[in-house]
């Protein structure tokens, strides 16, 4: 045989034997690539998946306080105001015992979650209506107006809430009434920054400036065309407003400042702590009230914070259009 004909022959098998491991080689390391990619998808799926498991959730735990808040004769066995033998033990007839003056705690519990939720609400929506209307006024018409109220804004948000609302309590009656309007004239700074924010990135679309060509008042386009693109701004600072003013009205409870005849959880958290829940170590007096409060502000936490994603991808989506 030809020596350079075996040496072309043998140098081909070399070659092609090395493709070949090469080749095998490729296969086997894409095949250890692709395997730990199945899990870490599952697991970003998980994570993707996880804040829309926990707003619903909220949306649950909250519909069954809300649900007790509304018809609290159908879970409270007895009025929050009938008497039984005081400091008595958690049993088949008082599932969480009696308090001092014998009233049934369990039933004070569903009855307070009433006072607390409407607290709640009603300050966030007065804090709300405040900020949304300051915020319209100095995102749409800027300038001199725009410089002023967002100046009152920053004057507002530094003046210590607590201590104001314990003062005005001091002074004043205690009252859920005056509470309200004090919370929700105290808190609702962020809610202006944000619709001002909105608004002024609203003013320049086209839609607006085509009902100004065309004559409408700067009320009319504030109200028809501006204020309805706001509500997925709007409702996650309604909900975060209304959490804050229940720790807000249950602290001041705590303290004394409450109207002690319409009994919320902060003002069963006070009552345990000053007529001997703590020292006699009654845990199913001082304990739901505080769970209660809790879990309800973690449930509107949540579906703020849900609406507010929502709200990111709207604005995300509406920015993609443009």
């Amino acid at each position: 045989m030809n020596p350079e004909a075996s040496h072309i022959e043998s140098s081909c098998i070399t070659e092609a034997c090395t493709e070949e491991y090469s080749g095998k080689k490729r296969e086997t390391s894409n095949l250890n690539f692709k395997f730990p990619r199945e899990p870490l998808f599952r697991i970003s799926r998980k994570l993707e998946d996880l804040p829309g498991q926990l707003n619903t959730g909220g949306i649950l735990l909250f519909v069954f306080f809300l649900f007790m808040a509304l018809f609290p004769s159908f879970l409270a066995p007895y009025a929050p105001n009938e008497r039984f033998a005081p400091y008595e033990e958690p049993s088949w007839d008082h599932f969480l015992g009696t308090n001092d003056i014998g009233n049934d705690i369990f039933s004070e519990l569903v009855y307070g979650s009433r006072i607390s939720m409407t607290v709640g609400f009603a300050a966030a929506l007065v804090s709300t209506l405040i900020g949304t209307i300051l915020g319209l006024c100095a995102g749409y018409f800027r300038g001199a107006l725009d410089e002023l109220l967002m100046g009152f804004t920053d004057v507002v948000l530094i003046i210590p809430k607590i201590p104001l609302i314990i003062v005005l309590g001091a002074y004043l009656q205690p009252s859920i009434w005056i509470l309200i309007p004090v919370l929700g004239l105290l808190s609702w700074e962020s809610t202006a920054r944000v619709t001002r924010s909105k608004a002024l990135q609203l003013r320049e679309t086209g839609y607006v400036r085509s009902a100004r060509c065309m004559g409408f008042s700067s009320w009319h386009i504030m109200s028809t065309d501006i204020f309805p693109n706001l509500y997925h701004v709007l409702l996650p600072k309604f909900m975060l407003a209304t959490a804050s003013a229940m720790i807000s009205e249950a602290s001041l409870s705590f303290l004394g400042l409450s109207d002690v005849s319409m009994k919320s959880w902060g003002t069963m958290l006070s009552f345990a702590f000053f007529r001997g829940g703590f020292i006699r170590d009654m845990w199913w007096w001082y304990m739901p009230p505080g769970i209660c409060i809790t879990l309800c502000v973690i449930s509107i936490a949540l579906i703020g914070f849900g609406l507010e994603t929502q709200g990111e991808k709207h604005a995300g989506e509406g920015a993609d259009a443009m």
